[in-house]
């Protein structure tokens, strides 16, 4: 994946070619575009700036990690937004959507489960996405939330979506449930102030159906509150804005943290 701290190196840099791309194609009242990560060459060489090594990062962060700038910004219409979709092998589309912000909501009851997470894995862990993918993994909280019964099948799974381009999901599982329908489950990993956003939603999906066509695909995004607190979504796309199917909040704690009341209350909510 990419380098999740070179966006926060090289702010006026990444700002500054994003911004470039956007002129170069905008014009008032045009509402999509497409362009080419090639384009980025001439512009930094315009620019007088280094080129990226990693040019793809450049996307990426605007894309998952970064609001957009505001001279983008303000060009959409009300209610609407700019993001950037893949449009094919280093193509993008920027493309107005409804603005919509996904976050945990507060309110919303948290459920202890017993934290199986090896203390090894957890001193370990290289990032707060990692260490996401393994507690999500180590607890099977995608079984918990989801009611069926899942395996890890691979992590960062890169590789191309017709029409999309070269995509990457942060871990992807496979289960099936007590009827025998088998599902397929890409996951996003959301640390620190990553965003949900209907791109990544909308191209795990599209990757299921091409590679997984005869599997239900179910969206999962997962994201820490806090250290030990996880909101998990699962999530959908309708008529292209990105919708929230179920949420609910796990804490991971002691077994023995867990006491008789909390069983008590979870068995009184039970279904």
């Amino acid at each position: 994946m990419s380098d999740e701290h070179t966006a926060e190196r090289q702010p006026n840099r990444y700002r500054a070619i994003i911004e470039r791309v956007f002129r170069d194609h905008y014009a008032r009242n045009v509402t999509e575009f497409e362009f080419t990560r090639d384009e980025f060459v001439a512009i930094a060489a315009s620019l007088t700036i280094t080129l990226p090594k990693n040019v793809g990062d450049v996307i990426y962060s605007f894309r998952y990690r970064c609001e957009l700038p505001e001279a983008i910004r303000k060009t959409a219409a009300k209610d609407l937004e700019w993001i950037i979709e893949g449009a094919g092998r280093a193509r993008y589309r920027f493309k107005q959507v409804r603005l919509n912000r996904i976050v945990p909501r507060e309110e919303l009851l948290t459920i202890k489960v017993p934290d199986a997470t090896p203390e090894i894995i957890a001193a370990y862990a290289l990032s707060d996405e990692q260490a996401l993918l393994a507690k999500v993994r180590y607890n099977r909280l995608v079984d918990v939330f989801l009611g069926i019964t899942a395996f890890s099948l691979q992590n960062h799974l890169r590789t191309t979506v017709k029409n999309v381009g070269q995509i990457e999901i942060d871990e992807i599982y496979v289960g099936l449930d007590r009827h025998g329908r088998q599902f397929v489950v890409p996951v996003q990993a959301k640390g620190g102030n990553d965003k949900h956003g209907v791109v990544q939603t909308q191209q795990d999906i599209l990757c299921c159906a091409e590679k997984f066509p005869h599997l239900i695909c179910r969206a999962v995004s997962a994201q820490f509150m806090t250290e030990e607190r996880i909101a998990l979504f699962e999530l959908t796309v309708k008529s292209g804005d990105i919708k929230v199917v179920d949420e609910r909040h796990y804490q991971l704690v002691p077994g023995a943290s867990i006491s008789s009341e909390d069983l008590q209350h979870y068995a009184s909510r039970a279904t």
